[in-house]
């Protein structure tokens, strides 16, 4: 029997990868510049962790969480990262030891759900969460960075969707507002969008059914129930990025489906590449609340997710721009031990080295050694090793010449140094 992987769980096989490492390098760079630090959690957490902080009639907790029990535990894998990253800054008293935390992850994630393009149910994701500042000045540095981000990705047709639900008192003001408005149409909703209406009326306004969109229509705006230091909040936002040359859009439709978003939403889409009508491709919000619900301090928060698979979709089929190496192919049992040393001495000065300790002929070596995507070969059989030197091959410009043995390891470093796909890389983030 041959066995495959669980549907919705997918392997990222060579070459594919680079395009991976390229993205996540991109981003890891861009979240050190905005002075982010990694941190990293389990994929396994308590499942009340999540029922607390996702809320409990949300879809991802009724419907998609994988859960089990195990030594009278219930444990379930992260849907998300945000809660993770709550837990462990509640946990390890982060508050007490920096007024300010800024931390970035990255990583998979698990949602029982129906997969589709650009939707899976191990999928992965990075984001970044910034604890101990009110903002806004931090919630406009977050939409510069990931805009920021996308445009250096290559990524075009950006839009920036901007919304705020408000705190506590703006969002229970807009909730009766809501439900004034959807009660006298409750029997025209969707099945779903009833089940919503007193659980959780802002998730109507989330609906994708098109009777559902065309009854909400002229639902109340999120920002007429605002409170007057709210609204200053979102305003001061608007004005910063404007600054900041982002251009955005109010969407006041735009709610996001977890319970414990406040004040400032936001959505980044982009209709390029291949995403099709799934076009978020980035999402946040503040969540002022979360911190002192699972246990800590009153600390303001906010953060975004990103989906690495829906990014690359975005990012369409772009040329993969690899790092340089050379192709060591020793010619006879004799020659790989030579051929070892020599590889190794390559690598210790920082370059990559693949060697071809095969048995076979010559040609055939060469023959992968241009498949491979290598920009130099070195062959060599004994009687090279008797005269003291070896083939250095250009695959690229189909040149070659002789190089002293003992030299070898300094003329590929400074011909790999020189290469323009060396320098391409580097500017790429690519070959890690």
């Amino acid at each position: 029997m041959a066995y495959r992987a669980v549907k919705g769980m997918n392997d990222i096989l060579p070459p594919e990868i680079e395009l991976w490492q390229q993205l996540e390098s991109a981003f890891v760079r861009a979240a050190h510049l905005y002075g982010f630090a990694e941190v990293r959690t389990p994929l396994v957490e308590p499942t009340e962790l999540f029922v607390r902080s996702i809320g409990e009639v949300t879809d991802v907790v009724q419907k998609e969480m994988y859960t089990f029990e195990r030594h009278h535990d219930s444990l379930t894998l992260r849907p998300e990262g945000t809660a993770s990253c709550v837990r462990a800054y509640v946990q390890h008293s982060m508050h007490a030891k920096d007024p300010v935390t800024r931390w970035y992850y990255m990583g998979p994630m698990y949602r029982a759900e129906r997969p589709q393009r650009g939707r899976y149910r191990q999928f992965y994701q990075a984001g970044c969460e910034i604890f101990g500042d009110p903002g806004p000045t931090c919630d406009s540095e977050l939409i510069a960075m990931l805009v920021g981000l996308f445009q250096q990705l290559g990524i075009s047709d950006l839009r920036v969707a901007l919304n705020s639900i408000g705190g506590a008192e703006s969002r229970a003001r807009y909730r009766q507002a809501l439900l004034d408005f959807l009660r006298p149409l409750a029997s025209q909703l969707s099945e779903e969008s009833q089940r919503r209406l007193e659980e959780n009326p802002l998730r109507v306004l989330d609906s994708k059914a098109p009777r559902d969109q065309e009854l909400t229509a002229d639902a109340p705006s999120t920002l007429d129930a605002l409170t007057s230091e709210d609204r200053g909040h979102f305003d001061e936002i608007c004005t910063q990025l404007s600054a900041l040359q982002v251009p955005y859009e109010i969407s006041t439709r735009l709610v996001r489906g977890l319970d414990y978003y406040s004040r400032t939403l936001f959505e980044v889409q982009s209709n390029s590449g291949e995403l099709g009508a799934q076009n978020a491709i980035a999402g946040g919000g503040r969540y002022d609340g979360l911190v002192k619900r699972l246990g800590g301090p009153d600390v303001p928060s906010i953060g975004f997710a990103m989906g690495l698979e829906r990014i690359l979709l975005a990012m369409g089929n772009r040329p993969v721009t690899s790092e340089p190496f050379v192709f060591v192919a020793p010619l006879g049992a004799a020659c790989v031990r030579e051929a070892l040393v020599m590889a190794q001495q390559i690598r210790a000065a920082g370059f990559r080295v693949e060697l071809d300790g095969r048995d076979n002929s010559l040609k055939s070596k060469l023959r992968r050694a241009n498949s491979s995507g290598a920009t130099l070969a070195i062959v060599f059989g004994e009687a090279e090793l008797e005269s003291g030197k070896v083939q250095l091959k250009d695959l690229a410009g189909h040149s070659q010449s002789d190089v002293a043995r003992d030299a070898i390891a300094a003329e590929v470093a400074a011909r790999l140094s020189a290469s323009p796909d060396a320098a391409r890389a580097d500017q790429s983030g690519g070959g890690q």
